[in-house]
């Protein structure tokens, strides 16, 4: 702690001592710099960094695409894929596609959408609730 020193004095006490002179608070009234190792003070500042990432909170997505049609096994196997995701920690995008005539009736998509998010509310809720988006109905379920 020297206290406020010009620019110049910084300077020679800096280059006596084999270190530089870093500007910490530029913002600040006076600026506030330090004199030390310049290198050394990066490389801190890259793991400080590294660590920040490392604790981050990535929402990861599976999507689980079904048909209006579905056989009941097949249907028991996607809902078994859904559980695995959820249990995983996964956020899971659910896609029921229509094709053709099935367009028609997107009555009988909602029942099929509300009966596979029925199957899994035990370990689940609704993050957002089915919605007709053009060929499909779109739901996002999370983990309880």
């Amino acid at each position: 702690m020297l206290g406020v020193v010009s620019s110049e004095e910084a300077l020679r006490i800096a280059e006596e001592h084999n270190l530089d002179l870093v500007e910490i608070a530029p913002t600040a009234d006076p600026p506030v710099c330090k004199i030390m190792d310049f290198g050394k003070y990066r490389y801190q500042l890259q793991m400080k960094d590294r660590e920040n990432k490392k604790k981050q909170h990535v929402v990861k997505l599976k999507e689980v695409r079904f048909r209006p049609h579905i056989g009941e096994h097949d249907l028991n196997m996607k809902i078994n894929h859904i559980r695995k995701f959820l249990a995983d920690g996964y956020k899971v995008k659910i896609t029921l596609m229509f094709r053709g005539r099935e367009q028609a009736h997107k009555e009988v998509g909602m029942e099929l959408v509300n009966k596979i998010v029925g199957l899994v509310s035990d370990i689940s809720e609704v993050d957002k609730a089915p919605s007709s988006e053009g060929r499909t109905i779109i739901t996002f379920l999370t983990a309880k």
